[in-house]
């Protein structure tokens, strides 16, 4: 099955969530990442706003807050696909960008290599660690500079999903960068570096 039949068939999956269901899951989510320490280890962490059919990630930002932790999103450039990420503060003015999702406006902006942990959203994942994204190409383009890495890799790439958005394998090119982990509802699935499935 190709990408674009895939990445409709998982959104159509995704969106079938009730708002009741989808706060469950966050709630669930959000016990599994502090069980694991998920949001322990690291100081500069990117995260994103939902948008559509999402992963909520509002209680994982309310979290990082009450942990004192400093957290990031991104920020569209103006041109090419290589994003920034800007420091969210309690003061942070924020705009919708050209997609309609809110991002910092006031933040002094920081290149993904200078973040510990980058939670990203994902329309499907395999238990390789591969991710479907939403063919725009943005974090593909904001990773690659990982593709150079042969032993350190920064940001570590966690992928948040419901567990409906889990497929067995993924079609997937040269160019897209594999996750280290995904958070869903359920589990956390840990992927070993260039492996080929979870521990």
């Amino acid at each position: 099955m190709n990408k674009s039949t895939l990445r409709r068939q998982l959104k159509a999956a995704r969106n079938a969530h009730t708002p009741a269901t989808r706060r469950q899951a966050a709630r669930s989510a959000l016990r599994l990442a502090l069980r694991h320490g998920l949001l322990l280890r690291a100081r500069r962490i990117g995260l994103y706003l939902p948008h559509g059919g999402e992963f909520d990630t509002h209680l994982l930002l309310n979290q990082l807050l009450g942990m004192r932790r400093t957290y990031y999103l991104p920020m569209l450039p103006p041109r090419g696909r290589v994003m920034r990420f800007g420091r969210i503060g309690r003061t942070t003015r924020m705009e919708n960008n050209r997609y309609g999702i809110a991002e910092p406006q006031d933040a002094q902006p920081l290149r993904a290599r200078q973040l510990d942990l980058l939670l990203l959203p994902l329309v499907g994942f395999d238990l390789a660690g591969h991710r479907l994204g939403m063919g725009g190409g943005y974090y593909d383009a904001t990773l690659a500079f990982m593709h150079h890495r042969r032993h350190w890799r920064k940001p570590r790439l966690v992928g948040i999903a419901y567990e409906c958005q889990r497929v067995d394998a993924l079609p997937h090119d040269p160019w897209d960068m594999p996750l280290d982990a995904v958070l869903t509802e359920r589990r956390l699935y840990r992927f070993p570096s260039g492996g080929h499935s979870p521990r």
